[in-house]
């Protein structure tokens, strides 16, 4: 305690000194407070340390640099810190121990009030002194410095001699008690391990501070020896011009008394040379000449004179400032004096100081000694705690064993009383088994008759087994086999393919082999199987000799499309040309996609992918270009995907579409797929292209394709959103070999708006043979001039090949249950698991689950004028005033309406009822379909729409405006002009506020009744929207057309 008392006064003082300024030293003080720990059951004891601080300078201070301040030692460094109010801890120990910490206790809780008085340095005079350096003149208020250690060290070695006390009688106190005592001591010696590195610290910085000291010592000596030498010299210059006044003086006297009695220098001139004139008449040429030398003599030493007198004059003047030199370095050597005296003081302060620091280090090891003895002593109690521990442990493993026998000898007890009533019954029962011998003994010679009818039997039963099993194989051969997946044939169709385009079979041959493949024929099957091993002419060989069987096959159907799900989705188009693919492959007709081979495809949802050896030309801008072709199966469906070779890189942008030529990027595509289906000697019966991107299909095959040879099919256009035309330029529909002559006219290609620009998808209604759209009330809408977007007049006049056919959604990928993406897989029989998974989307958003009835509103959507974005808003704030919650997941590609949902999500992010969510997360859409007791689609227009079925197959209500596709799926409960079978969720016509109102008040309302919620979630639930009935109308629609051409063909 001695040791960390002592350093925290020591280098607080520092402290204190480095942050006080000129201008603030009077107001720096300091208090420091340390409490130390030695007992866990004990409050801490108080030493606090006052100090104070009073400037410290002369007033002729010159200005010099701040010095950065030292490390501030962390006031947080204490021993358990406890404030005094804090009670004392529930497991104490004796009260004799008690008693005796008390005593030590209030030993401890006299202040120690120090006092430090510091002379201030201003920072302007003595720029290399450390602030952290000047600490001196301390004045011990209550006791002197062996008082100090009175308090200090005393103390803490009676406190650790209770420690051993009590650590002798730490046998009987409890382990908790012990816990807490082993975990305070850890803390106590980290902290003296602390407080050691601490004072190791300040004692480096003293001796630091003690060289600094010692150099500027040497340099105030020098400067004190220089203001010496300057002094003499300057004391010599004054006695020099003193001199110099007294010889002028006697020159000025010497001066008036040659002149005699006022004569000017000149008239003394005169008269010299008036007594020469004389005296050279009567003296001889020789003293005349000496005369006339020592005239000469006078007048240089004369001019000397008058030199002497300005520079005398001028040395007047500078001896006046040399005076006012002298006061000034007077002073400065008197104040260079009592800095060093004063400096000498703060030394040998320092010096005591550095003494002070190694008592301390003396004191620091005694510590660690007695931290040593702690440590035995709480590993002595750990022993102790152990061996406590494991005497309970023991003690348990005995309770159960006593409670095993006491079970056992009560089980003894009952079969004691059970094996009495046995042996009764055992009597009984051999008294039976004598009569039971006695009617075996009967019945053995009727079982050895009955053995030998059933042998006879069992040969007649294997005679026919094995004319059976003949009959089955027989008709096994003949059969389909059902066994095998599709993408099993899916595969085995491509091969045949590769084989055509790489000349390896003729397209007979190739025909026939695929019409095996179509009957999931059993002999092309068990040659599949049987050629594994063999090279590929071997595999070839075995199948050419399966080419003598013919059969009529379903129906051949190939999809040209932009989109397909999985692999490269961006709205509805992909999961229409998966779902109705799958499903016409279910009612036995052979379905290829032809896709783009895009760089951002989703490339783990294609098996098999691999790249034919041969490449496919295809015209485009004048020349001919190649093209890569990979085969795939995607949802057991067949796929083919073209890459071209273009220097433009049509598909290796990074995304499907929003390209600048787009026109080009999908008319090259659209002819590259037509060029694929000619050379690869394929004859399918329909091609059906789907909106803009593939709408070049139609005038293509017809215009170029047809007469080269590949005519044996019918076009079918299906337009998902007539909002997206593709319209361009009419000179642009040059580049994929199309006359624009021909075709830029009004009754072809010309767009209805602007007549020097084409249409792709006018010219898809006129040169296809059969024209859908994806809802049948969408069919009506678009024919109208408010719906159509330019092409109403087109729709009208090929009204007999337009037809609507709503879409269906994959059941297998959207069932509730099987979905891998929910906590909890549930159905329309079992509704406990749709609950479960409400709380689990609660808990992952962050909203409330206070209330588990209250309802929960979802909407997942693209965030675009179509899809009503002022109503969706206005849905969030109406579900929020009803007391619902509300989930939005979707996104915008409109900027504005990004930002606006942007600030939506902001102002409830930490809300407990609304969570906006402005990305598309496909784990998170399961997760909202199954967890919304609601779902609302506020269109403003929609061709078919998807999520109001997969809304309904998750159980979740929708309510939706009366548009297009959902009209045709959604039909109001409260409407009784509906059946009631069919009545399955809420309606609005107008699309306002007050529309959306109604809705979700009549919704909430039906809500509160538990029982007709539940039995409209279970109707909703149990509806069919699977593909199989769409597929059945496409199926007709093919058939029809089909038959119309064969018939046509018939006839010429």
């Amino acid at each position: 305690m001695a040791a960390k008392l002592s350093t925290s006064f020591f280098s607080h003082g520092f402290i204190g000194l480095n942050n006080c300024t000129h201008k603030n030293v009077d107001s720096c003080k300091k208090s420091v407070n340390l409490r130390i720990l030695f007992l866990p059951s004990r409050r801490l004891l108080p030493a606090s340390c006052k100090m104070r601080q009073r400037n410290l300078g002369s007033p002729n201070k010159r200005q010099q640099g701040k010095k950065p301040p030292s490390e501030r030692i962390p006031t947080s460094a204490k021993l358990q810190p406890n404030s005094d109010e804090e009670s004392e801890p529930e497991n104490s120990t004796s009260n004799g121990v008690d008693e005796h910490i008390v005593n030590h206790e209030t030993a401890f809780k006299d202040d120690i009030d120090t006092r430090v008085d510091v002379e201030h340095i201003d920072e302007q005079s003595l720029h290399t002194l450390s602030a952290s350096a000047i600490e001196a003149n301390r004045d011990m208020e209550h006791t002197d410095e062996q008082n100090m250690d009175n308090l200090t060290l005393p103390a803490v070695t009676k406190a650790l001699a209770i420690n051993r006390d009590v650590g002798e009688q730490l046998s009987g106190v409890q382990p908790e008690d012990l816990i807490g005592m082993i975990k305070n001591a850890e803390r106590n010696i980290l902290l003296l391990n602390q407080a050691r590195v601490h004072a190791l610290e300040d004692l480096h910085k003293i001796l630091s501070e003690k060289e600094t000291l010692q150099g500027e010592i040497n340099a105030m000596e020098m400067r004190l020896a220089e203001a010496d030498a300057r002094i003499k010299v300057a004391s010599q210059e004054k006695i020099h011009v003193e001199l110099l006044q007294h010889q002028l003086e006697k020159l000025r006297n010497e001066l008036i008394h040659r002149g005699g009695s006022g004569k000017s220098e000149l008239e003394l001139h005169e008269n010299q040379n008036k007594i020469s004139n004389e005296e050279a008449l009567l003296a001889r040429d020789d003293h005349v000449h000496s005369l006339c030398k020592e005239v000469d003599f006078l007048r240089t030493e004369n001019l000397a004179l008058k030199n002497d007198i300005q520079a005398l004059g001028s040395m007047l003047g500078n001896i006046k400032n040399t005076d006012e030199r002298m006061v000034a370095l007077e002073n400065e050597r008197s104040f260079l004096e009592s800095s060093l005296k004063e400096l000498e003081s703060k030394l040998s302060a320092s010096q005591q100081d550095s003494a002070n620091i190694s008592n301390l280090k003396v004191e620091c090891k005694d510590l660690w000694a007695k931290v040593d003895n702690l440590q035995l002593l709480l590993d002595k109690a750990t022993k102790q705690a152990d061996q406590a521990i494991l005497v309970l442990q023991q003690n348990q493993d005995l309770r159960k064993k006593v409670d095993k026998l006491e079970e056992s000898i009560e089980e003894a007890a009952v079969f004691k009383v059970s094996s009495e009533k046995m042996q009764q019954y055992n009597e009984l029962m051999q008294q039976k088994m004598k009569l039971l011998e006695e009617r075996l003994q009967k019945s053995d010679q009727e079982i050895h008759s009955y053995v030998q009818l059933y042998q006879e039997s069992v040969k007649e039963f294997q005679e026919t087994l094995n004319s059976l099993k003949e009959d089955s194989k027989k008709r096994a051969s003949n059969e389909p086999v059902d066994d095998m997946p599709w993408e099993f044939w899916s595969r085995l169709l491509l091969t045949i393919d590769g084989w055509v385009l790489e000349k390896k079979i003729s397209n007979t041959d190739a025909k026939l082999l695929r019409e095996l493949a179509w009957k999931r024929d059993r002999r092309i099957c068990d040659a599949y199987m049987a050629c594994k091993e063999k090279n590929e002419h071997e595999i070839v060989s075995t199948f050419l000799r399966l080419t003598t069987s013919r059969a009529s096959p379903g129906l051949y159907v190939v999809h040209i499309a932009a989109e397909m799900a999985p692999v490269a989705k961006v709205g509805g188009l992909g999961d229409v040309v998966t779902g109705l693919g799958k499903a016409l492959q279910k009612k036995g007709h052979l379905v290829e996609i032809v896709l783009p081979k895009y760089d951002c495809m989703q490339y783990d949802r294609v098996r098999d992918l691999r790249a034919f050896d041969v490449t496919v030309e295809s015209y485009f801008d004048g020349k001919l270009f190649q093209n890569k072709v990979w085969v795939g199966t995607v949802e057991g469906l067949p796929v083919y995907f073209i890459e071209p070779h273009h220097p433009n890189k049509f598909f290796w942008r990074g995304q499907y579409y929003g390209e600048h030529d787009d026109f080009k990027r999908f008319s090259f595509f659209s002819r590259a797929a037509l060029e694929l289906l000619l050379q690869a000697g394929k004859k399918p019966d329909i091609i059906h292209c789907h909106d803009w991107q593939t709408a070049f299909v139609a005038p293509l095959y017809w215009d170029l394709y047809a007469p080269k040879g590949l005519n044996s099919a019918r076009i079918c256009f299906t337009c998902h959103n007539f909002e997206y035309q593709g319209t361009a330029s009419a000179s642009e529909l040059a580049s994929c070999g199309l006359d624009v002559h021909q075709l830029n006219r009004p009754d072809r290609m010309q767009d209805n708006s602007a007549h020097d620009r084409v249409n792709p998808v006018k010219g898809a209604i006129v040169f296809s043979n059969i024209v859908t759209t994806v809802s049948p009330t969408y069919a009506q809408e678009i024919r109208t001039a408010e719906g159509g977007r330019g092409l109403h007049s087109t729709l009208n006049f090929h009204s007999k090949k337009f037809v609507g056919i709503l879409n269906g959604i994959d059941t297998d990928a959207w069932n509730p249950a099987t979905d891998i993406f929910l906590k909890v897989q549930y159905s329309a029989k079992d509704l406990q698991g749709k609950a479960e998974n409400k709380a689990a989307m609660r808990r992952h958003l962050g909203l409330s689950s206070a209330d588990d009835h209250r309802p929960l509103v979802g909407c997942i959507t693209r965030l675009v004028p179509q899809k009503g974005v002022h109503l969706i808003r206005h849905a969030i704030y109406r579900t929020l005033e009803m007391g619902g919650q509300f989930v939005l997941l979707g996104s915008s590609p409109v900027a504005h309406i990004q930002r606006e949902f942007e600030g939506i999500a902001n102002q409830f992010q930490n809300h407990e009822h609304i969570r906006l969510i402005l990305k598309y997360d496909e784990s998170l859409s399961h997760y909202i379909y199954a967890a919304s007791d609601m779902f609302i689609i506020p269109s403003i227009f929609e061709p078919c729409g998807l999520t109001q079925m997969i809304a309904m197959r998750y159980g979740s209500i929708p309510i939706v405006r009366k548009t297009g596709g959902l009209n045709d799926s959604v039909f109001d409960v409260d409407d009784e002009t509906i059946p009631h079978q069919f009545q399955n969720g809420f309606t609005f016509t107008n699309p306002d506020e007050q529309g959306v109102n109604s809705a979700l008040e009549r919704a909430f309302n039906l809500y509160k009744n538990k029982e007709s919620w539940q039995q409209l979630v279970q109707k909703d639930m149990n509806i069919d929207f699977s593909w199989d009935s769409s597929a059945s109308q496409y199926e007709e629609l093919y058939a029809k057309s089909v038959a119309r051409a064969r018939a046509a063909a018939s006839h010429t």
